[in-house]
């Protein structure tokens, strides 16, 4: 959750500052990738959902997205429509998906994941197969590195703050209680069926939003982005984060972004090092980054209020 209006401060500077640190495209692929952990957060953190499937919706809406673009549509159409998609394709999926639990959700949901990347791969006509699909070009307005930055960040914005109204609506708390208990939600008048299947959609729809803005980094789609190993990153990135706070999977997002492009470059079997960070995060950091970080700024604060109490009573003694 948003514990004070400073993580919204924190935000906002983050996105001010972040073209300064990070290249262009990394920044904008952060932010994207962002909202695409910050909505899965709300069927995995929020609801207690782990779906093997979201790069199904992602890969998805940016194909619908790459084509509408090449067929002449406007980009103000192209994002709405294939973000709804990603919403009717989630009503679909998560309708038999919610039919089960754990395990066999897991299973479900990757099921449908390579289906629909088995259709991109061979339908070459439409989707390129896996050469993927290319040529798309952004619109006059943001043909910058800026101006498409700045879209980015105002789509990141809304996305967030729609999201956390969510969370913080009555419809969050159901979303809790179902985590907590699923049985007791049922017993006492909710259809946790109903409600697993919404907390799958808004985030399905929202990671759909991500990646209709995806194709307009490297204007085009790559075919692993709709392969169940792009499932897999998206998780690595929420728990690496945090799930237990509402902004940890966004760090989560930076800081696997961040190590990932800089293993790279050092070492080419640097998936080995992610894989031993996110063991080290699993094993000893359960609430991930962001309570590893809110953690050691408490023990500052205690830290400070202790000096500042000695301080106080060295001053008294003194008079």
């Amino acid at each position: 959750m948003i514990k004070n209006k400073y993580s919204f401060i924190a935000l906002i500077i983050f996105l001010f500052v972040g073209p300064f640190i990070f290249p262009n495209a990394t920044i904008t692929e952060m932010l994207i990738f962002g909202i695409v952990a910050i909505s899965t957060n709300i069927m995995l953190g929020y609801t207690g959902m782990l779906s093997f499937g979201q790069a199904l919706f992602f890969g998805t809406s940016a194909y619908i997205s790459g084509l509408m673009l090449l067929g002449g549509f406007p980009l103000l159409l192209a994002i709405p429509v294939a973000t709804l998609g990603s919403f009717i394709i989630s009503l679909f999926v998560g309708y038999f998906c919610v039919k089960r639990e754990g395990l066999y959700f897991i299973c479900l949901t990757f099921a449908f994941n390579q289906m629909f990347y088995f259709i991109a791969y061979v339908w070459h006509e439409v989707t390129g197969g896996e050469d993927g699909l290319v040529g798309i070009e952004r619109p006059a307005y943001i043909d910058s590195q800026l101006t498409f930055y700045i879209f980015t960040a105002i789509m990141f914005l809304f996305a967030v703050i729609a999201l956390y109204k969510i969370v913080t609506s009555p419809l969050g708390l159901i979303f809790k209680l179902i985590r907590e208990n699923a049985s007791r939600a049922e017993a006492i008048g909710y259809n946790v069926r109903f409600y697993k299947l919404i907390s799958f959609s808004i985030a399905s729809t929202f990671t759909g939003l991500a990646g209709s803005l995806y194709v307009l980094i490297h204007r085009m789609v790559p075919i692993d982005q709709i392969h169940w190993l792009k499932s897999g990153d998206i998780i690595f990135m929420t728990l690496f984060g945090g799930v237990g706070s509402f902004l940890g999977p966004l760090i989560g997002v930076v800081g696997y972004i961040w190590l990932s492009d800089t293993f790279s470059i050092i070492w080419a079997r640097w998936p080995l090092i992610m894989g031993v960070i996110f063991a080290i995060v699993v094993l000893y950091f359960r609430g991930g980054v962001s309570e590893l970080l809110e953690n050691l700024f408490k023990k500052y604060k205690s830290i400070t209020r202790k000096n500042e109490n000695e301080q106080n009573i060295k001053d008294k003694k003194l008079n």
